[in-house]
C-alpha cells in the first residue's frame, strides 16, 4: 500500500484494438499508456507522475501473444514476464525467458509486460540486454493503421523517439536456433533488481557471437570489439571449441570495454578506479567469462 494519495485519472478509456488504443492517446495528448502498470504506479506514488487521463491496453488481446513471421518471433508488446518465463517461450527465446524469470517477484512478473519494459528503459530493465544482443526491433503503432519499424537500440539510445500517440505494438525477434544466455548479479541494489547483467547469444549462421551488459549505464552496452575478437577464436566447425584461457579475456575485454580506465593525468599516470567501479568491472567480467562459457558447453 502506499502513504501517497494520488489524483484520480479524469478519464480512463479501455480500447479492444490496437488501433483504438492510438486513436485514443491521439485524442488525448495528456493521457498515459498503461498495461502492468509496474513502473506507472510507482511514479504515482513517488509523487512523480500525476496522470490527466489512463489508455489501459490490457483489453487488447492481439498484443498478447506471439507469431512466426519469415524466420522471427513477431512478440506482442503485452506479453507479460511471466508468460515469458513458461517452457514453451524458453523453447523459442531462452535468454528473454531467462531474464523474465529473473524480472522479480510474482506479482511484478504477473503483471509486467515486455512492451512496458522497454518504454521505461529502465536501465535495470531485464529484457533490455537480451533484445539488445539478439538485435531486435519494434513495430510502432501509429496514427491511421500506420506501422513503422525501428532497432530497439534506436529507441533506447533515444536516437528515435516514440512520437506522439504512437504505441509499441510488437517486438520482432529473430529466431537464432542457437545458444542463448542471460545472468545478472543482484548485489543490494534490492530484490532481484540488477546491479549488472549480461546476455550472449551465439549465431552459428554468421559465425558471429553478440553480447549486451545491462544495469552499469543508462542503455544496454554492446562491447563490439570482444564480440568479434572472441568469434574469430572459436572453431564453428568442430563443436564450437574454444581455449579455456579466452573465456577469461573475453570477460575481462567485455568488462573494460563496457567500464573503461579513467582518463590519464597530465602527467601520463593513469588513476585507479573507486573499489566500487573496480568491483563492479570485476563482477561484468565474471559474468560475461560465464554466460560465454555456457553458451559454448
Amino acid at each position: 500500500m502506499s502513504t501517497h494519495a494520488p489524483q484520480a485519472a479524469q478519464a480512463v478509456t479501455l480500447p479492444t484494438t490496437l488501433d483504438e488504443a492510438v486513436a485514443a492517446l491521439t485524442a488525448m495528448p495528456a493521457a498515459v499508456p498503461v498495461a502492468g502498470g509496474t513502473d506507472l504506479m510507482a511514479a504515482v506514488n513517488s509523487g512523480q507522475l500525476r496522470p490527466a487521463a489512463l489508455v489501459g491496453l490490457g483489453k487488447i488481446s492481439e498484443i498478447r501473444g506471439w507469431q512466426y513471421l519469415d524466420g522471427h518471433a513477431l512478440l506482442g508488446a503485452g506479453l507479460t514476464h511471466a508468460r515469458m518465463g513458461r517452457p514453451d517461450f524458453a523453447a523459442l527465446i531462452p535468454a528473454l525467458a531467462a531474464s523474465a524469470r529473473a524480472a522479480g517477484p510474482p506479482h511484478i512478473r504477473n503483471a509486467g509486460t515486455l512492451g512496458g519494459n522497454i518504454a521505461s528503459a529502465a536501465p535495470t530493465g531485464d529484457s533490455l540486454p537480451v533484445l539488445a544482443a539478439l538485435e531486435a526491433t519494434l513495430i510502432i503503432a501509429s496514427q491511421g493503421g500506420v506501422r513503422r519499424e525501428i532497432p530497439v537500440s534506436h529507441l533506447l539510445a533515444g536516437m528515435d523517439m516514440l512520437r506522439a500517440g504512437e504505441l509499441i505494438g510488437y517486438v520482432r525477434v529473430p529466431l537464432l536456433h542457437a545458444p542463448q544466455v542471460f545472468l545478472k548479479a543482484t548485489g543490494r541494489t534490492g530484490p532481484g533488481r540488477a546491479m549488472a547483467s549480461v546476455a550472449l547469444v551465439l549465431d552459428p549462421a554468421r559465425r558471429g557471437v553478440r553480447c549486451a551488459v545491462g544495469a552499469i549505464a543508462p542503455m544496454a552496452l554492446r562491447p563490439l570489439e570482444a564480440e568479434q575478437w572472441v568469434a574469430q577464436l572459436i572453431d564453428w566447425d568442430n563443436n564450437r571449441a574454444l581455449v579455456p584461457e579466452a573465456l577469461s579475456t573475453f570477460g575481462e575485454y567485455v568488462a573494460a570495454a563496457c567500464i573503461p580506465d579513467p582518463t590519464p593525468e597530465e602527467d601520463g599516470s593513469v588513476p585507479a578506479l573507486p573499489p566500487a567501479v573496480l568491483h563492479l568491472r570485476r563482477t561484468v567480467a565474471a559474468l560475461a567469462r560465464r554466460a560465454l562459457g555456457r553458451a559454448l558447453s
